[in-house]
């Protein structure tokens, strides 16, 4: 059975609990990264930790992933994604890796600040996993041993600046703005078995009450122990680090077919661009300010339930 951990503020102090049916028990010790808790602290001891609890509305909810983690991500990896992001996944056989910045990361309940310069706000419900251990080489992962490699899991929002990665071709800009990755609000940790059942997490992201993203993680096109496989052959990996694996379908982007892409690359570039902005001006379904923003993932059965995560959409003050 997984066992759920919080990141808190109680009394001006980081502290970090484990959370039973809305009670937090506080773990002794100071852990500055996510990395040192994990690595302080058994899935067997937290189980059987007991004392003094605390309820939820008398802490201050912190990310679960601390800002000094790499923050890796998966792009189009559901097929239906990919889809409507203007990719041929019959074409795309590569597995799309970038980055986000440490600084994005956010409180689960947090407001999404809009900077002045973004119109065009989306959201992106996704599943991210958070690394057990340091890896310094090549890995071969596979399912059979993936627990060897993932502590557990946590609900991420990647929310993207759709105007500056899409023209301007940075996803790491597009999607780094302070508060546009919030983490939580629980740490799922997860033992060997648990992690038999992860496809039948279901993901599902509503705008003001509206469903507009659901599938299930079974759907991704390349999968966790794939993914950390590649990963490690590339850079080092560290406990405590978050890899966030893809959004589903449903999000406010809007791209032509990959053959209307091959009409539209023939265009001056700027009127290539002025095109899609006014493409994207059309889509309502774009973030404004005072929207709620709420992410859910958990199997059918609640078994595994990372719990909700919930965002207002605010513009920024200067």
């Amino acid at each position: 059975m997984p066992l759920y951990v919080v990141h808190f503020k109680y009394r001006g102090d980081a502290q970090w609990g484990v959370i039973r049916n809305g009670v937090i028990t506080p773990i002794p010790g100071v852990f500055e990264t996510t990395g040192a808790f994990l690595e302080a602290n058994s899935i067997d001891a937290l189980s059987r930790l007991s004392g003094p609890a605390l309820g939820e509305t008398e802490i201050d909810l912190l990310s679960p992933v601390t800002e000094n983690q790499q923050f890796l991500c998966q792009g189009a990896n559901y097929r239906r994604h990919m889809i409507e992001s203007g990719l041929d996944p019959d074409a795309k056989t590569f597995n799309m890796i970038f980055t986000k910045a440490q600084s994005c990361i956010a409180p689960a309940n947090s407001d999404v600040v809009r900077p002045r310069r973004v119109h065009f706000l989306d959201y992106e419900i996704e599943l991210g996993l958070v690394l057990k251990r340091n890896t310094r080489s090549g890995q071969r992962v596979t399912n059979h041993n993936l627990y060897e490699f993932v502590a557990g899991a946590v609900i991420v929002n990647d929310y993207s600046a759709r105007d500056i990665q899409i023209p301007e071709m940075q996803f790491y800009k597009g999607k780094s703005f302070r508060t546009f990755g919030p983490v939580g609000p629980y740490l799922c940790l997860l033992e060997p078995d648990d992690f038999n059942r992860l496809g039948e997490l279901q993901l599902t992201l509503t705008v003001n009450g509206a469903v507009r993203q659901c599938d299930r993680l079974e759907n991704l096109v390349y999968g966790p122990a794939e993914t950390l496989t590649e990963l490690s052959a590339v850079h080092d990996l560290n406990a405590g680090d978050l890899l966030s694996t893809g959004t589903p379908a449903g999000c406010a982007l809007s791209v032509p077919s990959p053959a209307k892409q091959r009409i539209v690359a023939l265009l001056p570039e700027k009127l290539k661009w002025k095109m899609f902005l006014k493409i994207q001006a059309r889509r309502s379904q774009y973030l404004k300010p005072g929207d709620i923003v709420e992410s859910r993932i958990a199997t059918a059965d609640g078994s595994i339930d990372l719990g909700v995560q919930r965002n207002r959409i605010v513009d920024a003050a200067d």
